[in-house]
């Protein structure tokens, strides 16, 4: 069945007080943290495919966006990038809607209008994105998290270390209309961004994807263990053996540890505030990210 741009399977699943998971490429999706994230809760669900966009060429650019193709069986396949749902059924509700949403690149009131129109058939309770940025802050300390619920700080959930929030202004992903469109159908609208080392700026970040899925599990009562910490982990310690003898790195780390201690004070809520380093500093931390990229 059709619903605006998306092509369903028949019958539509009857879902209990469904809530979305979303992830958001590639606009808050640094280190593939949103990617990722949705990747392990839909294996751990075992998530059925309910559907994707008819025609994608529709919205996104193919040569922004790449085709990926494959040989299976000795035949030639090709996958079109494209938004993906997927739903979960739970022991108990909410059920869970995966949906892995593109930056538009063409016909972006029509691509926003056409996902409010399926989660309203879906009749969805809640709208989660979940994410990731560049700051800077050192992979040295537990990486922050910024939690936002219907425009106002998300409190009260383990793992969350930022909870005072200053209202982000400035160019945005044209998906924020979603939200605005599904307020007026009386969607809980939440956000979830994990804050990345800038100066590392991995592929697949799995420090960051672990902290991610620590919130979602305290946030819809998941095993602890779906996080995986173990992953980001090792991963960051070797990182912390290649930077060893670096000493600029080794100072400037010092330097955005001293800068993480004061936005996060010792019995205070952490405080999410613009990073104010020396224009010298951010031009080290894009020339180390380059280095670390030949290692």
């Amino acid at each position: 069945m059709r619903i605006g741009p998306f092509e369903l399977k028949e019958p539509l699943p009857k879902l209990r007080d469904p809530h979305v998971i979303a992830s958001l490429h590639p606009w808050i999706d640094a280190g593939n943290v949103g990617t990722t994230c949705l990747n392990r809760l839909e294996a751990y669900f075992a998530a059925e495919e309910l559907g994707r966009l008819a025609k994608p060429g529709m919205f996104f650019d193919f040569t922004r966006y790449r085709p990926v193709t494959q040989l299976l069986d000795g035949q030639r396949t090709f996958t079109l990038p494209n938004t993906v749902i997927s739903v979960a059924k739970r022991d108990k509700p909410p059920d869970l809607v995966f949906c892995r949403t593109l930056e538009p690149h063409a016909d972006a009131e029509d691509y926003v209008e056409g996902l409010t129109e399926l989660f309203k058939a879906l009749k969805v309770k809640r709208h989660c994105r979940v994410g990731s940025m560049w700051d800077a802050v050192p992979h040295t300390r537990p990486l922050l998290i910024t939690g936002v619920q219907n425009n106002k700080p998300l409190t009260g959930i383990k793992g969350l270390t930022t909870r005072r929030w200053a209202p982000y202004q400035g160019p945005t992903t044209i998906l924020g209309i979603l939200n605005q469109e599904l307020e007026k159908l009386g969607v809980d609208s939440v956000a979830l961004i994990v804050h990345l080392p800038q100066y590392l700026q991995l592929e697949e970040d799995l420090a960051g994807t672990a902290r991610l899925l620590e919130v979602l599990a305290a946030l819809y009562q998941l095993p602890e263990g779906i996080a995986q910490n173990e992953l980001g982990e090792q991963q960051y310690r070797s990182l912390s053996a290649e930077l060893e003898n670096n000493p600029e790195a080794k100072r400037l780390i010092r330097r955005l540890e001293a800068n993480y201690e004061a936005r996060t004070t010792p019995g205070e809520e952490t405080r999410e505030e613009p990073s104010r380093l020396a224009p010298e500093v951010q031009q080290f931390l894009q020339d180390l990210g380059k280095r670390l990229d030949d290692l």
